[in-house]
């Protein structure tokens, strides 16, 4: 590839600013389009952000300009617009999850393989500067060998101030495909392939309420799980316990600690881009046999602090300098496969092994990489 990159973005939803306002600051990008099932809401959009052109999802596939789509579609519809996409001959950048079933997310893969382009998946998270400090303390031994990790996310549920929050309580949404994708790709990021992964789930109640909004008073049905409790194994042999939950009074949001043979340390929440990273020693965690305060230091984060996109970004460079991307389809297919298989926990009560692995381990940002700088 050659910059800056064409790209093209359908959906034009919330998320949508974020992305274009990020995409539009980087050198080696132009977003040449927005499309979307609602054209105007696509224009608004595109005018909001200065881009030149807008429409429908066509118009955004058989624009001659577009290298790269970024499908920021509902979750239902993302195999099916990645695929457009991909038979048009656009590299793809999803939102997550990457599907919503493994057969059509697997198709995905084979059909851009075949035709030598990429597919991305979200979150790209695991990018921010916050998380890939963390990860390179690891793998320079500062917690000595990785054993097990603690994450969390609970909160009382969207229903509290979305205004629509329906589809969050519905067949492929919940917290689990909701919130999971941030944890477990952090996970996964670190720890490499999961191979096996048990599951409780419940539900506080078969109706909600919603709070916010015009709707206000209204009630829906709860289609999944508001509550799941998880427990991966690593194929490296390190494990984890997750918290997922709508249902809590008690706010509490991107937990996420890993624990070693020679101490702790605190990811950032895998939600955001950057955050505290501190790490406690085994050595001097209980000076004296004090079991009160414990002294963490801090690790001063590395890196330039951006948001959505970079992942995207990632891609077209690595593209162009022949190398793997961070955020692969790959990674996103086999998260995906991790929580199908954890609400297949939840109906059977059993461990459930995972079919897929990672080819090889995610790789870091590269070392020096500036989102800012013209290299296309």
């Amino acid at each position: 590839m050659s910059g800056p990159v064409g790209v093209g973005v359908i959906g034009a939803g919330v998320i949508s600013d974020t992305y274009l306002e990020n995409l539009r600051s980087f050198p080696d990008v132009t977003v040449v389009v927005v499309g979307d099932l609602i054209e105007e809401r696509a224009k608004s959009q595109a005018e909001k952000h200065g881009v030149p052109a807008w429409g429908s999802a066509a118009d955004v596939l058989g624009h001659a300009d577009v290298q790269v789509v970024v499908n920021l579609t509902i979750p239902a519809a993302h195999i099916e617009v990645s695929s457009a996409a991909i038979a048009a001959g656009k590299h793809v950048w999803s939102e997550k999850p990457l599907g919503l079933d493994r057969v059509g997310a697997a198709q995905l893969l084979t059909d851009a393989a075949a035709r030598g382009l990429r597919v991305g998946s979200a979150p790209d998270t695991i990018l921010g500067p916050g998380f890939q400090t963390a990860k390179r303390a690891i793998q320079e031994g500062l917690i000595g060998e990785p054993m097990f990790a603690t994450t969390t996310f609970q909160t009382i549920g969207p229903d509290l101030w979305h205004p629509s929050p329906e589809f969050l309580f519905a067949e492929g949404a919940g917290p689990l495909l909701d919130m999971g994708p941030y944890y477990i790709s952090g996970l996964v990021s670190l720890f490499g392939s999961v191979d096996r992964v048990a599951a409780l789930g419940r539900k506080k109640a078969e109706r909600r309420v919603i709070h916010a909004g015009p709707d206000a008073g209204k009630t829906f049905p709860v289609e999944v799980p508001t509550s799941l409790q998880l427990l991966t194994s690593f194929a490296a042999g390190q494990q984890a316990a997750s918290l997922l939950s709508f249902d809590s009074a008690l706010e509490r949001h991107g937990v996420f600690e890993v624990h070693g043979s020679e101490g702790s340390l605190i990811v950032p929440d895998p939600n955001q881009f950057e955050g505290r990273i501190a790490y406690l020693t085994a050595r001097t965690s209980l000076a004296d046999g004090d079991w009160g305060e414990q002294e963490w230091t801090e690790l001063e984060q590395k890196g330039t602090v951006v948001g959505r996109g970079l992942g995207l970004l990632d891609m077209v460079r690595a593209i162009s300098e022949g190398r793997p991307h961070v955020a692969t389809g790959e990674l996103g297919y086999h998260v995906l496969d991790v929580m199908l298989s954890a609400q297949e926990s939840v109906a059977s009560g059993e461990f459930v092994a995972i079919g897929s692995s990672l080819a090889a381990s995610v790789p870091p940002v590269p070392v020096g990489f500036d989102p800012f700088a013209r290299t296309l």
